[in-house]
């Protein structure tokens, strides 16, 4: 059977995505909403108000879809999937219950302590518990971590070394610093050690663990400077080896599913655990309840099986009995950003954009096109993928694909990938 299916988004995930889905012979017709000057080239792009489920239900209903696959979290924690429930169109996302594991910290600790799922020691404070929290932070072991509940944007965290910094942060954050996102903040143990991601695609009771990527959140080489939406990523990721691999299946996706199960969750999508490994053990730093940007630029261009197929899977709750196959290559992705980013920045500048290269691809994000003429339309433009082999070689293959693309006020990191160089056998 072919399908028609709307993808919800804008970013270089779902240009990555929808790449995939092309590919698949079981793909009848793509709409993006609202997509960009690279998701235009394969698919419909479509001005829709996907906030608005009713609009998005009609425009479903006129045009014959089948799936909604829901790129960014706003619309999952909105709930996109409980508006469609009883409707024939099916959603590719957790209900509005399940996607609090990503749109309230809060809701996600208490889910874990559950559980008994490995993540730093926390409280939660409110305006009400305000002397309360101020008390806890006057002992509180730095640095201190402080976290708004809600979703804002990658920009809701802060990591303070002075106690007192941290007190008057949380004053400000409770007055509405994040907006409604920090009416409610979580105080944190700081955990030290290295990041990375893990994905699994799921039907709520089994799941489909998908390949690993670490990815860089800091504007300036080095991991220094402000944090950003992602500054680039890297798949596989060396340390991920087989024992810290059966730690994470045990330890957290395990009792992740057998979780959603006990607090009766639906969930059918994609969970990305968002994890630290500290001396050989993991712990969760935060879930997201979808795929995340930049990483799905190296997770999905690694699936080398139909992704129509393991849509199917995952709707028909049949992934126990669904095989997956992956390219074994490595693969690498630079962002190349606005000047100015995560700051103000220009809109609208022209781009040069080759052909890419053999073995890369550019997966388009703040990008639109104006009379044929691709401009920039965000802070993260465009990220430029590569494979090869091994990593070194993949961060060779990326740094040149970055390198050829021209903007005004163009930057990108020239590191990405290197610290994880440590981690590979020694010749």
């Amino acid at each position: 059977m072919k399908y028609t299916i709307l993808l919800i988004g804008g970013g270089g995930r779902e240009h990555a995505i929808a790449q995939s889905i092309c590919q698949s012979p079981r793909c009848e017709k793509l709409y993006v909403a609202p997509g960009n000057a690279g998701t235009q080239s394969l698919a419909f792009n479509i001005a829709l108000d996907t906030s608005n489920f009713q609009t998005v239900e009609e425009f479903c209903t006129t045009y014959h879809v089948d799936w909604i696959v829901v790129g960014p979290e706003l619309p999952l924690v909105q709930g996109i999937y409980d508006h469609f429930k009883e409707t024939k169109i099916k959603v590719i996302g957790p209900s509005q219950a399940a996607a609090a594991l990503e749109g309230s910290k809060s809701f996600a600790k208490d889910f874990m302590a559950s559980v008994n799922i490995p993540t730093a020691t926390y409280k939660a404070f409110t305006k009400e518990t305000l002397a309360e929290g101020i008390k806890y932070l006057e002992t509180h072991t730095t640095p201190i971590v402080l976290k708004a509940d809600g979703l804002a944007a990658g920009k809701g965290v802060l990591i303070l070394d002075d106690r007192q910094e941290a007190i008057n942060e949380l004053k400000l954050m409770l007055e509405g610093k994040f907006g409604d996102a920090s009416q409610t903040v979580v105080v944190e143990q700081f955990l030290t050690g290295i990041e990375f991601s893990v994905f699994v695609a799921t039907d709520g009771t089994h799941s489909v663990l998908l390949p690993e990527a670490k990815d860089y959140k800091r504007i300036g080489e080095g991991d220094t400077g402000l944090n950003t939406g992602g500054m680039g990523a890297v798949s596989p990721v060396p340390f991920f080896d087989d024992t810290l691999k059966e730690k994470v299946m045990t330890r957290i996706i395990e009792p992740t599913l057998k979780g959603l199960q006990i607090h009766n969750l639906d969930y059918t999508g994609f969970i990305f655990f968002g994890l630290i490994n500290v001396g050989g053990d993991p712990y969760v730093i935060e879930y997201n309840c979808r795929m995340g940007d930049p990483e799905t630029e190296v997770v999905f261009p690694r699936i080398k099986s139909d992704v129509v197929s393991l849509f199917e899977a995952m709707l028909d709750k049949t992934l126990d009995t669904h095989s997956i196959e992956f390219r074994n290559e490595a693969a690498v992705s630079v962002f190349s950003v606005s000047g100015g980013y995560p700051g103000s920045y220009p809109k609208g500048v022209k781009m040069t954009i080759p052909e890419s290269p053999d073995s890369s691809h550019y997966y388009h994000a703040g990008t639109k096109t104006v009379d044929d003429t691709v401009v920039t339309n965000g802070g993260r433009v465009i990220a430029a993928t590569a494979f090869a082999a091994d990593i070194p070689a993949a961060i060779d293959l990326a740094q040149k694909a970055a390198a050829m693309i021209t903007f005004d006020g163009q930057y990108y990191r020239k590191d990405i990938g290197k610290d994880l160089l440590q981690y590979l056998p020694k010749s």
